[in-house]
Order: C-alpha cells, then structure tokens, then sequence
C-alpha cells in the first residue's frame, strides 16, 4: 500500500482516515461541551465525546436525548457530525476542493481510493462526484417527503427542520431522532409504526445509503451500460435475501406479540422497517426492549453482518458474509473454487473475508464480556449494545442511557473502531512491510 511523506513521517491512508476520524470526533466532543450546545448548563466531557463519536461513526447510540437535552446549535452539529462521517471526511475535503475549482492531487486520490476501498485511482474523482451529487438529491428528497408528513403534526418551520435532520441522519445510518425522551415509551419514531410515508421513506433511505455509494452509481449506469459489476451484483442480491428472510422471520415470530395491536399493513411495513434498520440504520418504529428474546437475538445476527463496503454503515459487511456462506457451500459440495455469478473468487478476497470476521468476531466477544463486568444488566443486552456499537447500528434495548463512565469508554472504541473497519485500523497500526526471505516446508493438520 502506497504510503505518504510528512516530513519524517510516513502516513498511509488508513492511519490517514483513523486521524482523521478521531479529528472530527475531538472537534465534535469540543463544540458539544460548550454551554450553547446543550439545555439546562454543559454535559460531561464524557457524554460530549460519546456523543461526538457515535455522530462521526454514524452509530446512533445516545446517552443523552438529542431532541430535549441538545440545543439546535447542538443538533446542527451532530448534523454535520453524521454528515461528514456518513460520507466520510475525504469525500467532504473533495468536495470543498471541487467547489473551489482545485486540482485533487496523487495524495489525495490515494485517500480516496482507501475510504471508498476500490481497488485502483481510476475513475475515483468521477466516482466522488456522482457520490456527492446522488446523496444531496437522494437526503433532499427524503427531507421533502418527512417535511411534507411532519407538517401535519408541528408548524411549517420545524417540519422542515425536522424533515431535513432526520433525513440526512438516515440516509447516512446515524439513528438519530429528535422526537421525545430516550427513556419514554415513544422513543425513535414508534408513534409513526402504521404511517406510510414515513415507513417507506426511511426505509428507502436506510437501504440507499447501506448498499454503498459504488453499487448506487452503478445502478444508475445500468440503462446505459447494460450489465452491474460483479460487486453490485452481490451486494444487491445479498441486501435483497438478508430483508426478505429478515422481514419475514420477524413478522412470524413477533405476530401474535408486539405485532398483534398493528393492521395488516402496519405489521408488514413494521417488518420490513425492523429488518432493514438493523443493517446500521438505527431508527426503529417498534420498542427493541418489548420484543422477544428469539427476535432480538435475530437482531443481532444482523447487526453483525451490516451494510456494504463503501457504504454509510458497518458490520462485516454484506460482501464478507457472501463470500463465507459461498465459502462453506463450495467446500460442502467438494468443490475447490468459490464462484459467485459465474465468477471464481480470489482466495486473497477468501482469506479477507476470514479474517475481517475472525477479527470483528473477538473485538465484540472481548468487548461483551468487558461490559458484562462494568455493567449491572442481563447478558442479551451487554450482547445487544456491543454489536449494536461495533456494526455502528444505534438500536439498543435500553442499556446505553445507564452506561458506568467505564462503559461508555468501551463502547465509543466499539463506535469508533465498527466505523473505519477492524482491517483498516489492523494495517493503520502494523509495522513496516518487510519481505519474507524464505518459505517454510508445507504440513497437513486434521480438521473437523
């Protein structure tokens, strides 16, 4: 991987994107610590940075209630948090240089190929302005359609802001809401369970910015080009599968329970939405606390497998979870190639993905049993907020308003790290590259 000279430093691009992160955060925690950011005098420099850190790595997980505690000074800035961590700073940075008519240099293609992870420069400034052009058309329309709704219950001028926040933090899967108190019965949008424009328009949202803005460009080139890329190919067969099967298991096993009040469409819209917000989304229109412990622990499956690569959201990622399934499929049929849509893939993308999951695997088992000591709460819900931080999903069954201060830290390292990805702060933090000068002999070990 190519690297960068700073003087006597040699910065690559994912210690580049890492500094860059805990950047925003540390601006983010700064200007939420001041008195005009929130109501009733300052919040904690703690609660400051969990909060800072849950906006840039658009997770959602709130200790303090956005819509009653924070100030609109202190909105916009988580706003402009999960704007700029949902999209990802690089891509903001090139939008201010595109803007003012500059020329994006070889450091800076290298950036931006590293955080939207394509595998070479071409084509990467093109691909950053489609990006930046189908999100602003893609959050304004969200925000005339919730604007258009809210109306009906709040004056023009806050349906409007209204329409706008919650649009842009759910398009960038931040789960921020401002409506109510996080530790009331209407938490999120609940009180919106069996309205259309809402349900449909979230989750149109959610599902846009969690296939990744790759897939999104390629889709729209389709009546052009004829054909998807292989990578969106997957990503959207997999994102269809994961909604369907999700949808569909929640609606069986929550019908005769939290579903049970709800019409016919409410419990369809309100299984689609529960099976699409795990994947990072992070708004939710059923209280997690009320389901069953089966429907939460699906949840969490979920949760862990997340959205797409390049996309606002975390987890493994779709595509990892592809390649393991297909993985263990080929080798069940005695098969030595591992094909997806009549493509053989490369056993280096193999071993990522192992490795990606085997990694992601321990941060959350190691942070679960943490957690498990720090705070006085059944094991499902220490469960239940690791991987809701790791796969910066925002969902929690009511653990993250109690956090100990102990706790809080380990859960905005979960954030922080589910955000720019386990990989990407493993080659952040490794050492100089040194070549292998010899190669030991091959041995057999007996599995299974």
């Amino acid at each position: 991987m190519a690297n960068l000279n700073f003087g006597d430093l040699r910065l690559t691009p994912p210690k580049i994107l890492s500094l860059g992160f805990m950047l925003l955060i540390a601006v983010g925690t700064a200007l939420l610590s001041l008195p005009t950011a929130s109501v009733g005098g300052r919040i904690s420099f703690i609660d400051a940075l969990f909060m800072a850190t849950s906006a840039t790595c658009v997770t959602g997980l709130a200790v303090i209630d956005a819509g009653t505690q924070l100030t609109t000074f202190g909105q916009v800035v988580l706003l402009v948090l999960f704007q700029f961590g949902g999209l990802g700073f690089v891509t903001m940075a090139t939008l201010i240089t595109l803007v003012l008519n500059k020329r994006i240099s070889l450091k800076e293609r290298l950036l931006l190929q590293e955080s939207m992870n394509q595998h070479s420069m071409q084509g990467i400034v093109l691909l950053i302005r489609r990006v930046l052009i189908y999100s602003l058309i893609i959050q304004l329309s969200g925000a005339i359609l919730l604007a258009g709704r809210f109306m009906a219950d709040m004056p023009f001028g806050k349906a409007i802001y209204y329409g706008l926040f919650h649009s842009v933090s759910i398009f960038n899967n931040a789960g921020f809401d401002l409506f109510g108190d996080i530790h009331g019965p209407f938490s999120g949008l609940t009180r919106y369970v069996e309205d259309p424009i809402v349900n449909l328009t979230s989750m149109l949202l959610i599902f846009l910015g969690g296939i990744g803005f790759i897939v999104l460009s390629d889709v729209i080139d389709f009546p052009k080009r004829k054909r998807l890329t292989l990578h969106s190919k997957v990503v959207l067969s997999t994102s269809v599968i994961l909604v369907l099967v999700g949808a569909a298991v929640f609606f069986l096993l929550e019908l005769n329970h939290t579903l049970k009040p709800l019409h016919t469409s409410g419990k369809i819209m309100a299984s689609f939405l529960q099976a699409i917000t795990p994947r990072s989304g992070g708004v939710t229109t059923i209280e997690i606390p009320l389901l069953r412990e089966s429907t939460q622990f699906l949840m969490i499956l979920l949760m862990f497998i997340g959205a797409a690569p390049g996309s606002t959201g975390g987890g493994i990622k779709i595509t990892t979870f592809a390649i393991l399934v297909t993985a263990v499929y080929a080798k069940l049929r005695g098969r030595e190639d591992i094909v997806l849509f009549r493509n053989r893939i490369a056993k280096g993308n193999v071993y990522k993905a192992i490795t990606m999951t085997l990694l992601s695997l321990m941060l959350v088992v190691i942070a679960t049993m943490l957690l498990s000591v720090t705070e006085n709460a059944d094991f499902l819900s220490v469960l239940f907020e690791a991987i809701s931080a790791f796969g910066t999903s925002g969902i929690t069954m009511g653990l993250t308003t109690e956090l100990t201060t102990l706790g809080k830290v380990l859960v905005i390292i979960l954030m922080f790290v589910g955000r720019i990805g386990p990989l990407t702060l493993a080659y952040a933090l490794k050492p100089k590259n040194s070549k292998e000068l010899y190669r030991y002999p091959e041995g057999n070990i007996t599995i299974g």
